[in-house]
């Protein structure tokens, strides 16, 4: 039997050595690792690790959710374990790994804050006319809320992506990926407004003549300046949920599902590679699911 300074050496060495792993990924595990000794010390009258059960690491999963790792800390930790047996049935300490049915608790994933149709007039209302810049931020807020788009591809939004006539303009997502985004008639009307009462009066560099959104330098906007004017907008509005450009995005697909629209197109106009990343969009809130099980379920419709 070896005690556990040793085979967590053993074990550092394997890591290293044959895994090739980083000096921070090591330190991780051998901290997992150090975990289950503190259990086995607590409570297993300090075990060694290769006389540790299935039952033994159940209770040791169960204990570290109860002392308050997130689930996402617990997945890892318990991911370390599974990789420590490994390594004791391949040094031949152990014939089976007691780990290998271990169940990894399950990741929740956070949900974006989303805002109500309600919410979004209001922070467009906070948006000061008297400013000649006014025209480029009623329209740049429309447009990432009627179109869905992530920060990076509002910026870098071309003229010669729109295709106003058609109503729909042509996104560069992640990768380069290009897609093409329907865009209605209260977005088009401020692009227009904007381009012919803001932007066509500006002094634009060559390099940059063919960006939609633009500074007053005649530069393309910055990632930080469009969170700082939605930031100020906020403020001023006193919505206290945490406000980004993503939570446009967020809004315009929730209200999308909400209104019926079919997932696979979300999906589409979203730029997702996989469904599974648009199904964070389908929480409904309350009052719309107590309505349609109100409306459409058979014991509730009236006769």
């Amino acid at each position: 039997m070896s005690n556990w300074n040793t085979i967590k050496i053993r074990f550092k060495q394997y890591l290293q050595l044959e895994r090739s792993f980083s000096k921070h990924s090591i330190d991780a595990y051998v901290n997992d690792i150090n975990k289950l000794q503190n259990y086995s010390e607590l409570f297993l009258n300090n075990k060694s690790a290769e006389q540790l059960s299935f039952k033994n690491l159940q209770q040791f999963s169960e204990w570290i959710a109860d002392i308050g790792f997130s689930s996402t800390s617990q997945a890892r930790i318990i991911s370390g374990i599974k990789t420590f047996y490994k390594f004791l049935v391949l040094e031949n300490d152990i014939n089976d790994s007691p780990a290998e049915l271990l169940e990894t608790p399950k990741i929740l994933r956070k949900l974006p804050a989303f805002l109500t149709v309600e919410e979004i007039d209001l922070i467009l209302k906070q948006i000061d006319h008297s400013l000649p810049e006014s025209e480029r931020n009623h329209s740049m807020l429309e447009t990432l809320y009627s179109c869905g788009l992530r920060v990076s591809e509002i910026v870098s939004l071309k003229i010669s992506d729109l295709n106003l006539k058609e109503e729909y303009i042509k996104v560069t997502g992640k990768g380069n990926k290009q897609r093409l985004v329907p865009i209605g008639q209260t977005a088009i009307k401020l692009i227009n407004n904007y381009i012919t009462n803001y932007r066509n009066k500006l002094t634009i560099l060559k390099q940059h003549t063919d960006f939609l959104y633009l500074n007053r330098r005649g530069k393309p906007l910055s990632r930080v300046m469009i969170f700082y004017i939605i930031k100020d907008l906020a403020d001023k509005s006193e919505i206290k949920k945490p406000l980004s450009p993503h939570t446009f995005r967020h809004s315009f697909a929730t209200h999308l599902v909400e209104g019926g629209a079919d997932l696979r197109a979300v999906q589409e106009m979203l730029g997702h590679e996989s469904i599974t990343t648009t199904e964070i969009y389908t929480h409904l809130d309350t009052h719309f699911l107590r309505e349609n099980i109100l409306s459409y379920h058979p014991r509730n419709k009236k006769h």
